[in-house]
């Protein structure tokens, strides 16, 4: 593990709080750096506190291995943990998507923040769309580089039943190594989070949004967390004014579907809960607010695919994280009754 403080953000250094700054740790690549300097300036916004970013080097970074050969679950996170649990930092930011659905006891998820646009991006050669590539493609198949089993699995579900040719290419890398296939003309797209493109404001080189009914995200994607040592009750109260309640439901319910059907990070899952708000009936009162949830498991070539989904009530009676875990392992249930089990490449056991 390699632990490098960096200069604090602008608006750490403003900051006129007392007393040594709050130690954030971040992986090194520029997309964690930059959603990781967005928290700092947003604790110091809430806080008061200075914040400096310190880079930690995590396996995930320095292995050229595809992750699901690497074992995908945790890579990018245990470093981070060893820090905090080390003392080396006081916080850390996280994509949600990388923390496995087990977290330590001495650690406490102290917030998550508002979700960024969770579904998937193409990057495509001449501001090509999906099907416009593929009615392109017709001497030969659209190579779409991916490194993630859940989108491959879903872009040859598609091209099997649209009759499109595609051929998916693993591939590993930062954004800009990623889209530097498409550039090159070694690629004819690639697929990557819209909430990365975002937090790195080149959402605009996208040439589609995916819709999620064509491919449903990871659990978890879009959205951050905020991981502090269980024993700060003062830092995990600092952090939490950052927390969202609508967010943290959607991603505990895609999570304990994720634990439940013991599926790692890089299975080929996909998942997504959105909030469903009422409206309001003839007699003018309002139904209630209902958590939508919808997953998929697939063989990686696309050839089966186990796809469900379940409504929960969401509201202030309701607790709602706990409410939405068990919608979440309820639908896990459902899937694996329909045999989802079968279907995934990596099982978390």
């Amino acid at each position: 593990m390699t632990v490098q403080p960096s200069t604090a953000t602008a608006a750490a250094a403003a900051a006129e709080a007392e007393g040594p700054p709050l130690r954030l740790g971040t992986r090194r690549s520029a997309l964690a750096t930059a959603q990781s300097g967005m928290i700092a300036e947003a604790v110091t916004r809430a806080t008061g506190r200075r914040v400096e970013l310190v880079e930690i080097t995590t396996y995930g970074d320095t292995s050229r291995e595809q992750l699901a050969q690497i074992g995908g679950t945790g890579v990018f996170v245990s470093a981070l943990r060893d820090a905090l649990l080390g003392g080396d930092i006081d916080f850390a930011v996280h994509s949600l998507k990388d923390l496995p659905t087990a977290a330590p006891e001495d650690l406490a998820l102290a917030a998550v923040p508002p979700r960024e646009d969770p579904r998937d991006a193409l990057i495509a050669r001449d501001g090509l769309s999906l099907d416009e590539l593929a009615a392109k493609c017709v001497d030969a198949p659209a190579r779409i580089g991916t490194g993630s089993p859940r989108r491959t699995a879903q872009l040859n579900a598609w091209a099997a039943e649209v009759g499109a040719r595609i051929e998916t290419v693993p591939i590993r890398g930062n954004v800009d190594t990623r889209i530097g296939y498409v550039h090159s003309g070694e690629l004819d797209a690639v697929v990557l989070a819209a909430a990365g493109l975002s937090r790195l404001g080149r959402l605009g080189e996208a040439t589609e949004i995916l819709d999620s009914a064509l491919m449903l995200p990871a659990p978890g994607q879009g959205a951050l967390a905020i991981e502090c040592r269980a024993d700060r009750p003062d830092l995990v109260a600092q952090l939490a004014v950052l927390d969202d309640v609508p967010t943290r439901a959607a991603v505990a319910a895609e999570r304990a579907l994720l634990a439940a059907l013991e599926a790692g990070c890089s299975a080929p899952v996909g998942a997504l809960a959105q909030m469903q708000h009422g409206t309001a009936g003839a007699a003018g009162a309002e139904s209630a607010d209902e958590l939508l949830l919808r997953a998929l498991v697939g063989t990686v070539d696309g050839s089966s695919v186990v796809q469900l989904s379940v409504t929960g009530a969401f509201g202030p009676a309701v607790a709602s994280e706990q409410a939405a875990a068990a919608l979440g392992r309820e639908l896990a249930a459902r899937m694996l009754a329909a045999g989802a089990a079968g279907l995934m490449g990596e099982r978390a056991l």
